[in-house]
């Protein structure tokens, strides 16, 4: 087995960690003697074992001269587990090949340059894009202390997310739908504003796939939504996290929703009387470890986010469909000049059953060759099967 072959073994390890290991970065690990795979691990949960540590204890036969590839840096601090880099030395691996560095200031290239001050081999950058794409949202989130933020917007051939009195189910076909089960299996939350809830009064959880249930955060500055909403007396209340004005949270009502089990947040206003969403996902990673969020809507919260540049990621599923008029995405968000357009990168075209799942990015991949398609593979829940 190759070096590459051994990655992509990895990678698929890694993945078996999506939901699981956040805020920490999904990581795979392959041990390879003479050519031979003699142990495998990957990062299962956070606070448990990393994957080198497991790959090791795994092993079926003796390591010392073996080569490790592992998808990310190994570790030199401590944190909920004892770091990785003495584990290997003491193992006597002879070798190392990573896929990429990591992103953690604490750790970026220490691991690395110990590996090499011990005598060990380092290859680094192998299938580097494929590792980035898994742990994009970790990248992101520990180097800026923001969440990574994805968008999905289901749309018809014209642009529009409903009609003009607001129907919107179903526009896309059941396997897009389940794709978007799929990202919120993956991402820590999943995000709404309050006029998504009066109209759809949706669920927000992960049912067409295998996953844990995500967060749910819903934006009601002033608390007008029912108390009867699904996401505040469903039986994953408890995860849902409802962001409102500090006066809001002084009510009768806010405290009832709080005994219920209801998470609230108190969130600043802006000067139009809106919750600043810059301080509101940055209070999210603060309060709740939320590393990643998915947004679905609506018009309002989409045209916000791009108008802030908070959107990192934009996931857009088109059916075969034209409505005419109808409500659009984005139609809150208004330019002067075509220079001001947001011009984001194209990751990926996919088909989606009938419909076509269209992947860009807020910018290029900052790593690895150009291989769109598969690594976007990679994150479609793959790893929760």
């Amino acid at each position: 087995m190759t070096d590459e072959q051994a990655m992509h073994r990895a990678l698929e390890l890694a993945m078996r960690g999506t939901g699981r290991v956040s805020p920490n970065p999904r990581v795979g690990c392959v041990i390879l003697k003479e050519g031979r795979v003699i142990g495998e691990g990957w990062h299962a949960a956070y606070g448990a074992p990393h994957a080198e540590v497991m790959a090791l204890t795994h092993a079926t036969e003796d390591v010392r001269g073996a080569t490790m590839v592992v998808t990310l840096e190994p570790c030199v601090h401590e944190g909920k587990t004892p770091p990785c880099v003495p584990r290997i030395l003491e193992s006597g691996i002879a070798r190392v090949v990573i896929g990429m560095r990591d992103p953690n200031p604490r750790v970026s290239g220490r691991g690395i340059e110990q590996l090499r001050q011990a005598g060990v081999e380092v290859r680094v950058g192998v299938l580097e894009r494929e590792c980035w794409w898994i742990n994009r949202y970790f990248a992101k989130h520990i180097t800026s202390g923001m969440p990574y933020v994805v968008g999905k917007i289901a749309q018809s051939l014209d642009g529009c997310i409903a009609l003009p009195n607001g129907e919107s189910r179903w526009i896309t076909g059941e396997e897009s739908r389940r794709r978007v089960h799929a990202l919120r299996a993956e991402l820590d939350a999943v995000m709404v504003g309050k006029n998504t809830v009066f109209r759809d009064n949706p669920h927000l959880t992960v049912r067409a796939v295998p996953g844990r249930q995500p967060w749910r955060v819903v934006l009601d500055t002033q608390l007008q939504l029912p108390m009867m909403s699904f996401v505040f007396t469903d039986e994953y209340r408890e995860r849902t996290i409802l962001c409102a004005s500090p006066a809001a949270l002084q009510t009768r009502k806010a405290e009832t929703l709080r005994s219920s089990g209801i998470q609230l947040l108190e969130v600043p206003t802006d000067e139009n009387g809106r919750l600043h969403l810059p301080t509101l996902f940055r209070l999210l990673s603060e309060r709740f470890q939320i590393s990643s969020v998915l947004l679905e809507g609506g018009a309002t919260l989409f045209s916000a986010c791009l108008r802030h540049q908070l959107l990192d990621e934009l996931h857009v599923f088109v059916a075969p469909v034209i409505f005419g008029k109808g409500r659009h995405p984005f139609e809150q968000w208004t330019i002067e000049a075509l220079e001001q357009a947001w011009r984001p990168h194209m990751q990926a075209v996919l088909r989606s059953g009938t419909d076509l799942h269209i992947i860009v990015l807020k910018e290029p991949p900052p790593v690895g060759e150009e291989d769109a398609a598969k690594s976007v593979i990679q994150g479609l829940g793959t790893g929760n099967a």
